[in-house]
């Protein structure tokens, strides 16, 4: 049994590539599942790509980055453990005054890169400008460089609404400064460049898009298991709900230790035959009951089932190229 992401890679690998050429400076982010690949992979993508520097979740993260590549640690230290988990190339995230005290307190600051984050819209973690002088002043006592500027936008909200936030940031950071800018298409990231002109770096950092942009070269898909007859009336699942009619239970190789639950509306997220399969009870660890009745199209064992989940939330047994 396996929950399988089939990827259709050459088509995949084209829109890798055509997002990275599209976004010069690009910083890949690989971070938590690496986007249902797993991020072993997506390092292996990044070599492809040329690129040689990348984002990741939280320091905790850091494991699969190869020695002598840069890696942007996007969460903030929140305490001694985090700090001392810092690999010698990491360039940690500082926000607020906390962050830049957990880096010196762990010795882990002098001489040391930074990116400072600068609060948006999404209000997630970042220094305002009202404080930001003061940070950097704070950040270079301790032993710090700060050797750029961090942008993330929420997801809601337009372009316009996002650039007009970056400009008026650009407006406050000094000459030269490198700005890595996170939700904002190429399109308006090189409007953008082309207002600031030569003033600043600006580098598009970015994972959605590039993984996970061309959603029709992936497929998520189950195994099924196995097929039993059942009556309407029975008993059956761990909280032995009654069937509601005569038909069969499948049994399908994926639930809640691969990330799969129902759907936020209670629905079953798999699919047979252009047919979405009911859930008898909700999905639980390596199996979930779904119920067909009799005249539906139903599976049987050995066949895949269509899998609807968002594959930042899911844990794929394996990753099948075709």
């Amino acid at each position: 049994m396996a929950l399988t992401l089939s990827v259709q890679v050459e088509r995949w690998r084209a829109h890798v590539a055509a997002q990275a050429a599209s976004r010069p400076g690009l910083v890949p982010v690989i971070k938590g599942n690496g986007y249902g690949f797993g991020r072993e992979r997506l390092v292996v993508e990044c070599t492809r790509l040329g690129v040689t520097e990348v984002a990741v979740g939280t320091v905790w993260e850091l494991a699969e980055v190869p020695p002598g590549w840069g890696a942007v640690v996007l969460t903030p230290c929140a305490g001694p453990a985090d700090a001392a988990a810092l690999t010698p190339g990491a360039v940690p995230t500082v926000g607020s005054d906390h962050d830049v005290d957990v880096l010196a307190e762990a010795g882990r600051s002098e001489r040391r890169d930074v990116l400072v984050k600068l609060r948006t819209s999404l209000h997630r973690y970042g220094m305002s400008s009202d404080g930001l002088a003061a940070l950097v002043e704070r950040a270079t006592a301790a032993g710090l460089r700060v050797r750029g500027y961090g942008l993330h936008f929420p997801l809601a909200g337009t372009a316009d609404e996002h650039r007009a936030e970056l400009t008026a940031w650009l407006a406050r950071l000094p000459a030269g400064a490198e700005v890595q800018v996170g939700h904002l298409g190429p399109h308006d990231l090189a409007a953008a460049h082309a207002e600031a002109g030569d003033r600043h770096v600006l580098r598009s950092r970015t994972g959605t898009a590039l993984w996970l942009g061309d959603r029709g070269a992936l497929a998520l898909e189950a195994d099924v298991v196995d097929v039993v007859p059942v009556g309407r009336g029975e008993r059956a699942g761990y909280r032995q709900v009654e069937v509601p009619a005569d038909g069969h239970l499948v049994l399908v190789g994926a639930g809640t230790a691969h990330g799969v639950a129902a759907l936020d509306d209670g629905r079953s997220p798999f699919h047979f035959a252009r047919t979405r399969l009911g859930l008898l009870e909700p999905p639980h660890m390596h199996t979930s009951m779904c119920h067909v009745p009799v005249g539906a199209p139903c599976p049987a064992p050995g066949d895949r089932v269509d899998v609807q989940r968002p594959l930042t939330r899911t844990l794929v047994d394996r990753v099948a190229e075709r």
